[in-house]
Order: C-alpha cells, then sequence, then structure tokens
C-alpha cells in the first residue's frame, strides 16, 4: 500500500543528533520514527520535511531554519537513489516512476521569515512548498493555537504572496481566530498538514466540524496527527483512535478530506504499531474498524495525491 505523510519533524531530530556527536542518517537513522529505509519498506510515494523551530528556545530562527534545509540537501544529494526533492507535481510523478520517495519541503515556524517577503522567496528558491505559518508562539504573520488574535497585516501580506509562489498554506497550529482570517482570505485551497477533531478530542490544535467542512469545501484535506495527547486520553497512539479521527475527517468533509499527518520524530509518545516502517500494521487496523479498501487508498495514498496534483 503506498503512502503519503503530510508532516515529520526528522531533520530537526537529524540535525539535533548530529549536533550531539551523533552519526544518525536520513537514509538508515534508527534513533527515531522515519528514515528513508523504513520509508521504503512502508511504500511511500511522498514524504513531507519540516523545517521545524522552537523560535522560544533558537536564538536565531532564521539560522535555525537554514541550518536544517542545508542538511536536508545533503542526505538528498547523498540518497539520490531512494530520495526526490518535489518542488512541483511532476516531481513527485517522476519520483514515483523511478521508484524514488518524493520529498517536500516545508517550514513549520514562520518566524523564520521575520516578517520579510524576500525570505519567504529565498526559502522558495530553496524548495520550500508548504508553510505552517506558526507553531505554538505568535510571531510577525499571526496568533497560535489557543490564543486569541488572528492573522496579522503581514500574515495577510504573506498569504497572498504565498499563493502566488504556489506555497500551500497551512492552518495546523494556528488559531481559530487565524483559521478563519485565512478561509476568508485565501483564493486557492489550503491545508492542515497534521491536526486531528475536536469532537473527539477538545483540544485547541484540533479542528472542529465547522473547520473540517470550510476547509474541505475550498478544496483542503486535513492530515491526521499520530500524537496520542490530540486523538484520546490514552497516553499511547492507538490505531483505532487514528482510524477514529480518520472516519469522523469523512462523515464531516467527505472521502476526499481525510489524510495522514503523523508527526513523525515530532512526538514524544509510545506508538502501538511501530513507526514508519510498519505502516502495515494502520492498514490492517483501518481494514478492522471497518474502512473499504477504496477508503483506505484515498487516506493513506490518494486524497494526497490529488490535493497536490491541484495545488502545487
Amino acid at each position: 500500500m503506498p503512502f503519503i505523510d503530510l508532516h515529520c519533524d526528522t531533520l530537526s531530530r537529524l540535525l539535533a543528533d548530529r549536533r550531539a556527536g551523533g552519526h544518525d542518517t536520513l537514509r538508515a537513522g534508527p534513533g527515531g520514527h522515519l528514515s528513508l529505509e523504513k520509508l521504503q519498506n512502508s511504500g511511500y510515494l511522498l514524504q513531507a520535511f519540516a523545517l521545524f523551530v522552537d523560535k522560544e528556545r533558537t536564538a536565531d530562527p532564521l539560522a535555525e531554519a537554514l541550518a536544517q534545509a542545508d542538511l536536508f540537501r545533503q542526505e538528498a544529494e547523498a540518497n539520490r537513489d531512494l530520495l526526490r526533492p518535489v518542488l512541483s507535481f511532476s516531481d513527485l510523478e517522476e519520483a514515483r516512476a523511478r521508484g524514488q520517495i518524493g520529498a517536500l519541503l516545508t517550514v513549520e515556524e514562520g518566524a523564520v521569515f521575520r516578517g520579510d517577503p524576500d525570505l519567504l522567496r529565498r526559502f522558495h528558491s530553496l524548495g520550500v512548498r508548504l508553510v505552517t505559518l506558526t507553531w505554538n508562539y505568535p510571531n510577525e504573520l499571526g496568533f497560535p493555537n489557543g490564543q486569541r488574535g488572528g492573522l496579522t497585516d503581514r500574515g495577510f501580506e504573506f498569504l497572498a504572496e504565498m499563493e502566488r509562489l504556489h506555497i500551500l498554506p497551512d492552518v495546523s497550529h494556528l488559531g481559530d481566530d487565524g483559521f478563519w482570517d485565512l478561509c476568508r482570505a485565501a483564493k486557492r485551497p489550503f491545508l492542515a498538514s497534521h491536526s486531528c477533531c475536536r469532537a473527539l478530542r477538545d483540544h485547541p490544535r484540533n479542528l472542529t466540524d465547522e473547520m473540517i467542512r470550510a476547509l474541505t469545501d475550498r478544496g483542503g484535506i486535513v492530515g491526521v496527527n499520530f500524537y496520542a495527547h490530540f486523538l484520546g486520553n490514552d497516553p499511547v497512539s492507538r490505531t483505532a483512535d487514528i482510524a477514529r479521527h480518520l472516519r469522523h475527517i469523512i462523515d464531516v468533509g467527505g472521502l476526499a478530506a481525510a489524510a495522514l499527518g503523523s508527526d513523525f520524530d515530532g512526538i514524544d509518545c509510545p506508538l502501538a504499531f511501530g513507526d514508519a516502517g510498519t505502516m502495515d500494521a494502520l492498514v490492517r487496523a483501518l481494514e478492522g474498524h471497518g474502512f473499504t479498501a477504496r477508503e483506505i487508498e484515498a487516506v493513506t495514498w490518494k486524497n494526497a495525491w490529488a490535493f497536490l496534483k491541484e495545488t502545487l
């Protein structure tokens, strides 16, 4: 079964490992949830790799993001046989034809741009095609989940420039006010790369049913996050809870709305089904929870494939 995953934090984990004197590589790094060998084992078509920055623990968010981007470049060059950076949908098609894993580079924390559209364009030239506008803190673009306040004036400017460049706006981590600001202002489809359903787990990081409908009415998709705290009350990430959230998104937004956004290497809970190398266990669990073959194909890769075909 092919897979497309819309979010992971593997690059920041690898960079931290290197700085600590470790030797993990993207190809075979055993220290995390995800490596290229694990992705290959599960049959991935594409993995989105975030340049994730915790701006409150980083002296220079821009420098941190650029360091991760350079690490991505080095790893992509060293693993050309397995990995292909995706700048457009044709790159994804070419990767599939050659048996490679597509790699979509993203930014998770709009503060790395310092409110400067020139820096947004610089990251676009480095291959970034998706931006999570906020993480857990306010920045020049807007306010995060759990806080009042929407997009700033600069945030609206960035949204327009992102759409011009075909950089996908990502509302995961964005506060409710910011979600509705973006929803009203966006002229192209957008997504929630790694979010769950607030109706099932009342957490401000999760989307309300109204948000799910509004996002999917505009051609967007929701990648379900595997973090146990967003899924339910169990401290372990259970396939039953992932299945519940996928089913709820389908019920609320339609079959085309649901996708995967694991947050691998960015979540610290135990995973009942293993890691990126054992995704067949998730497929078996979905079958056990009544998902049809058509539904499983839709949520594991076809919905994200169609979304990227429309938007990249």
